[in-house]
């Protein structure tokens, strides 16, 4: 992985999952997530086109956003798989700190946001682009 792949995953806080549906057809959405030791880590609540999606197809892309003219582009391509066995977001202290802002602002504890979004999806970057 790109060494400017990996200081963006450390600290941008959204990117950008793109998911494919049964159909074909690809479907994007802001989210949350967690970069740890080479691995992408996402938390979703578990009724969600993004998880049917994935159980049909476990590639995906994550993107993250540029510097608003045409530069300084990452994209990751990947297979996500759900990880039951995965700790809830609540029990990551590294999750807990990059988004504990970010839940206050949703007037979320970290418990509540694990309650409402409870399916851990590990995503194994397999190609980075940078530009």
């Amino acid at each position: 992985m790109n060494e400017h792949a990996t200081d963006r995953l450390k600290n941008d806080l959204i990117a950008w999952l793109t998911t494919v549906s049964p159909a074909g057809q690809p479907q994007t959405s802001p989210v949350w997530f967690l970069w740890d030791e080479g691995v992408i880590w996402v938390y979703s609540l578990a009724d969600t086109a993004r998880i049917r999606n994935i159980e049909a197809n476990p590639k995906v892309s994550l993107n993250l956003d540029g510097n608003g003219m045409g530069g300084d582009i990452v994209t990751i391509e990947g297979q996500a798989a759900f990880d039951p066995s995965a700790p809830a977001a609540s029990q990551v202290p590294a999750y807990v700190t990059k988004y504990t802002a970010r839940m206050e602002h949703h007037g979320w504890t970290p418990q509540e946001f694990s309650e409402k979004y409870p399916v851990a999806i590990r995503i194994e970057p397999q190609r980075s682009r940078v530009w």
